[in-house]
């Protein structure tokens, strides 16, 4: 019996297996958090209907590439932007923010708004996603004069964008257009500029949990999901 119990506890591992063990398993975690994949969560409606208040989503950042927090290395991603698609992204207006909208200008490309429709290269898009609710704009035409410095044509002194009629305007290389899909409510690439190929941070994977979080009834996360959510992927 002595025998037996000695050689248990010959094969027990020691403190500082465990300890490596454990740095390994933190180490793995991190690296995926940072470089792979991250949990993002929805506070407003400025991409409603396709994304709600209270939709928690899963965001590939392997995909576009990453930045290591607290350094300026970037790790390499398999793809490129694709007009049309739902990205992550560091806004270019304020550095404590990660915002999500929808890319709908490449470089290169000549966009215009003419009352809420918005044409790309001169054809006029079909966006059933978006919303509008005829509110009252919430920024001012002189939010929007940065656009004087991509004005197809040139700065032009009678130039006075609007929420919903501004342009045309082309996108340099390098720089992207990004728009909310609840055009009267997001604040978005109209007023803060373009953004530059850096600030992408990944790609919507999954949505995976969703609830009314404006709701006033008690306990919303568990009273309040939206089933028919859950599982889906926002387009």
């Amino acid at each position: 019996m002595g025998q037996s119990k000695g050689k248990a506890e010959e094969r027990r591992p020691s403190w500082r297996c465990t300890l490596l063990r454990s740095v390994c398993l933190v180490f793995s975690l991190l690296t995926v958090r940072v470089v792979a994949l991250q949990a993002f969560t929805i506070t407003s409606g400025s991409m409603e209907p396709t994304l709600m208040a209270g939709d928690f989503l899963f965001v590939n950042k392997a995909a576009l590439g990453s930045r290591i927090p607290f350094t300026d290395i970037r790790v390499p991603g398999y793809s490129e932007p694709r007009r049309g698609e739902i990205l992550v992204f560091d806004p270019p207006h304020d550095d404590t923010l990660i915002l999500v909208k929808r890319l709908v200008g490449m470089p290169g490309d000549t966009l215009e708004m003419r009352d809420n429709t918005l044409y790309l290269n001169g054809q006029a898009q079909d966006e059933p996603y978006v919303r509008h609710t005829n509110d009252e704009p919430d920024f001012s035409a002189a939010a929007m004069l940065w656009q004087q410095e991509v004005l197809v044509g040139g700065p032009r002194e009678d130039y006075l964008p609007t929420r919903d009629t501004w342009g045309p305007l082309v996108v340099p290389d390098g720089r992207y257009f990004m728009l909310g899909d609840h055009r009267d409510e997001s604040l978005d690439s109209r007023t803060w500029g373009l953004l530059e190929r850096w600030r992408f941070e990944g790609r919507i994977i999954v949505r995976y949990f969703s609830y009314n979080r404006d709701s006033y009834r008690p306990f919303p996360f568990i009273r309040e999901i939206r089933w028919s959510r859950i599982g889906t992927r926002p387009k």
